[in-house]
């Protein structure tokens, strides 16, 4: 299976992590999204990576659907199937996600917005969003256990990505996801060579 990607992205992240746990190989291909690339665009209509291709050429985007799919595949190894077990590894996977979505609008708003086109107000919303949810998970990232789930992958993923776009921006209030992260690259020694990386 073909997954188009990016080192930087913590979707890609989250999807590479929960596939290389429970064992179901992935080759890569390199994806400069904002370029819309063709066979980017034949994939996913939306131009957004994540996006799998299948063995049989049927193509999965959205890391969340990945990550479902990975999880039927493997006899789910990566959700809960519990009620209780599902909708905590769900909250915490969707939360953690809206915080990327949430801070990478505000990091395309200076990268790609003239600065004279440039909303503050818009941005601090963003901001705001994203350290709600960094909050929540401050709040409950210890609920998370031992076995690994997609909502360690997605927690994950985007606290490397904050570690690689915002150093120093985040951490302030959160010693809990702080100290997790720290203790996640140990559990999970993949974590170090597919976290997001410029």
């Amino acid at each position: 299976m073909r997954l188009f990607s990016s080192p930087a992205s913590p979707f890609v992240a989250k999807v590479r992590m929960a596939a290389q746990h429970v064992g179901i190989p992935l080759e890569t291909v390199a994806t400069d999204a904002g370029a819309e690339p063709a066979e980017l665009l034949a994939a996913n209509p939306l131009g957004k990576i994540p996006a799998l291709i299948l063995d049989d050429g049927a193509v999965v985007f959205d890391s969340k659907v990945i990550c479902d799919l990975l999880d039927r595949r493997s006899g789910h190894k990566l959700v809960p199937q519990d009620e209780a077990g599902w909708l905590r590894t769900k909250r915490m996977e969707v939360t953690a996600d809206g915080v990327g979505d949430a801070m990478i609008l505000t990091l395309y708003e200076g990268r790609y917005r003239p600065e004279e086109k440039r909303h503050q107000p818009w941005v601090d919303k963003q901001m705001r969003k994203a350290f709600r949810g960094l909050d929540v998970l401050e709040a409950e990232i210890d609920t998370l256990g031992p076995d690994l789930t997609t909502a360690h992958f997605a927690v994950a993923g985007v606290l490397g990505w904050l570690d690689l776009r915002f150093k120093g921006q985040w951490e302030t209030g959160r010693p809990r996801l702080v100290a997790w992260v720290e203790r996640f690259a140990d559990a999970f020694p993949a974590y170090r060579e597919l976290k997001p990386r410029a």
